[in-house]
């Protein structure tokens, strides 16, 4: 079941995303964060868009979100998305249906243009990106560093 965030969902959140800063390059945040900080950064992004949450039988096993892509007056109609799934339940088809959910409630904000950022390597999220009708907007190279690695961005854009 699809749903918007709800008090008390930051919890599992929180979980299902300091999985992805403590063993992967997906996320650039090195530290984990705690679920005081993850209901902070939710309830900023809720002012202006929505925060959907996946929950099977009581538990949240997905999330996705948008936030505003840059702070100047001309990027107002454009936004970053951001989905996480639960580790191990990747490939389900979950992030397909939960992504198009977020993309018909980012149209109805009269969005014009949602930008997935993907740290690479990440085939499962570039797949994911093209199969919703993203187009590839380019790599930038070395910028994020993590594990003692690299990391380059490939940025997708969905235009409405």
């Amino acid at each position: 079941m699809i749903r918007a965030f709800q008090k008390g969902d930051e919890i599992a959140i929180c979980s299902i995303y300091n999985y992805f800063v403590e063993n992967t390059h997906h996320t650039f945040e090195t530290r984990s964060i705690d679920v005081k900080e993850m209901l902070n950064r939710i309830s900023i992004i809720l002012i202006d868009y929505p925060f959907l949450v996946v929950e099977n039988e009581g538990e949240i096993i997905a999330y996705a979100y948008a936030t505003r892509w840059k702070s100047r007056q001309a990027y107002d109609r454009t936004v970053e998305s951001t989905i996480y799934i639960k580790q191990g339940l990747q490939g389900s088809g979950l992030g397909t249906v939960l992504y198009s959910e977020l993309i018909k409630q980012l149209k109805q904000l009269n969005i014009h243009c949602v930008l997935g950022g993907i740290a690479l390597p990440n085939p499962s999220s570039i797949s994911l990106h093209k199969k919703l009708g993203f187009k590839n907007s380019g790599v930038l190279k070395e910028v994020g560093y993590k594990f003692s690695n690299w990391i380059d961005v490939d940025y997708w854009a969905l235009h409405f």
